[in-house]
């Protein structure tokens, strides 16, 4: 029986009121060109967008790894090969990891998401130039197609993740120089390299057919068509479900009822894609080299705060989306957990789940000379992360977690999961593509 948006669910004699959202439908998505989606797929998984040519976006967003890599924290410029195997390259050592867990891409074409990043340093906002609020100057938010779009001028800008180090390549060094927009600016470069690549010639003149040159923000605007098209995930078992074609397996009809009931997992997952996009202190064990500048000496990440400046936004970090999250591990904003019920029961619980992290769980490429633990070793601030901690436990028993785990298998999309295009068997650049 559904009622406004509400099913009476029965299981085992045992019955709830569940809130379940709606079904998901068209409407919910922005509205694609296929021109700018094919011409995405190639620019997404080709090197020629990075520094050195040597590291796409796909590196860390392959759907080898459901659009993820399958580590806790990732190798960008300067590592080599993909997903765990990935390992740091001899004569080009990274100089850090990745702060953060590479966060999957499903659904990102939905037009509920304002906001991107695990501290939402990016969003919508009307109020501002190009209608975005971003840590980056006004002049850098003018032309984007959406935010989405936009979120793609932070990683080819990192030195870390694509650009590469201060004197590596070109793109370096006029990032290095404060040089981004203009003529001579790092955008301007990544533009020339790709009209002035043959095979692209006919893609870009099928997406932009009006445009007198290529520039980058129609470059973001075809990655983000990509990523919207390629990963709209709305066809998992829950979804058929919630469109009355389909029942749920008993156990996790049973997850579903805690989810939505007393687990109280649906006061921060909520929705249709199952995320309120909102920042929440889950006290998520922080290791890695944290969110800091070159010239800061700590290694903490306090998330939020670091967009707000509010204290009562230390280590809160935006709720991810469910969608595929049985294929999504590690889990947390740094990759914590590898394994999804361990996850769960550590969420429900997350002071005490702090006290008792076990370091040697995180699945982690080796990069010689990392001081990975040296934040779960200050006790000044794992006090500070522990203070941060302001949500109520939920005590769970064993077959509560397994049907949990069972329900969150039942939002796995076979079609999104795989992708819609796929891996392109070549680039336009000739660059090798990761597989």
């Amino acid at each position: 029986m559904r009622i406004f948006g509400f099913f009476f669910v029965t299981c085992i004699g045992v019955s709830a009121w569940a809130d379940v959202p709606p079904p998901i439908t068209d409407a919910d998505y922005m509205q694609l060109s296929m021109s700018e989606v094919q011409l995405g797929q190639m620019l997404f998984y080709d090197p020629i967008l990075s520094g050195n040519r040597n590291i796409s976006c796909a590196t860390c967003h392959h759907p080898k790894f459901a659009t993820a890599d399958g580590v806790a924290l990732s190798l960008g410029e300067g590592g080599i090969g993909l997903g765990p195997e990935r390992r740091a390259s001899v004569d080009n050592t990274p100089e850090q990891r990745i702060p953060r867990n590479a966060p999957a891409l499903f659904n990102l074409g939905a037009h509920e998401f304002t906001r991107m990043f695990n501290d939402g340093r990016i969003e919508v906002d009307p109020k501002k130039p190009g209608g975005l609020r971003t840590p980056m100057g006004a002049e850098m938010t003018q032309g984007f197609a959406n935010l989405l779009s936009a979120q793609t001028m932070f990683p080819v800008l990192s030195a870390d993740e694509m650009a590469g180090h201060y004197s590596e390549n070109d793109v370096s060094q006029a990032v290095r120089q404060g040089r981004i927009t203009g003529p001579d600016g790092a955008w301007a470069r990544l533009s020339a390299r790709v009209s002035e690549t043959p095979g692209y010639a006919r893609l870009i003149a099928a997406a932009f057919p009006d445009a007198q040159a290529l520039t980058f923000t129609d470059i973001s605007d075809a990655i983000a068509a990509f990523v919207a098209f390629e990963w709209r995930s709305d066809t998992s078992p829950f979804d058929a479900y919630l469109r009355g074609a389909t029942e749920l397996p008993g156990l996790a009809v049973q997850g579903m009822n805690l989810f939505y009931g007393e687990a109280g997992c649906s006061s921060c997952h909520a929705g249709k894609f199952q995320t309120d996009h909102a920042f929440h202190s889950m006290g998520v064990p922080q290791f890695g080299p944290g969110k800091a500048a070159r010239f800061e000496t700590h290694v903490r990440d306090l998330g939020r705060m670091r967009v707000t400046g509010r204290e009562e936004d230390a280590y809160a970090f935006r709720t991810p989306s469910l969608r595929n999250v049985a294929h999504t591990s590690p889990y947390g904003h740094t990759g914590s957990h590898d394994d999804l019920a361990r996850f769960i029961l550590d969420h429900a619980a997350p002071s005490k789940a702090l006290d008792r992290f076990d370091p040697a769980t995180v699945t982690l490429p080796d990069l010689p000379d990392a001081d990975d633990w040296r934040h779960l070793n200050d006790p000044a601030e794992q006090a500070a992360l522990q203070a941060s901690i302001r949500v109520k436990p939920v005590s769970l028993r064993g077959e509560d977690i397994a049907a949990l785990v069972e329900f969150l298998g039942q939002l796995s999309d076979p079609i999104a999961l795989k992708g819609r295009l796929g891996v392109p068997e070549a680039v336009p650049s000739g660059l090798a593509i990761d597989r």
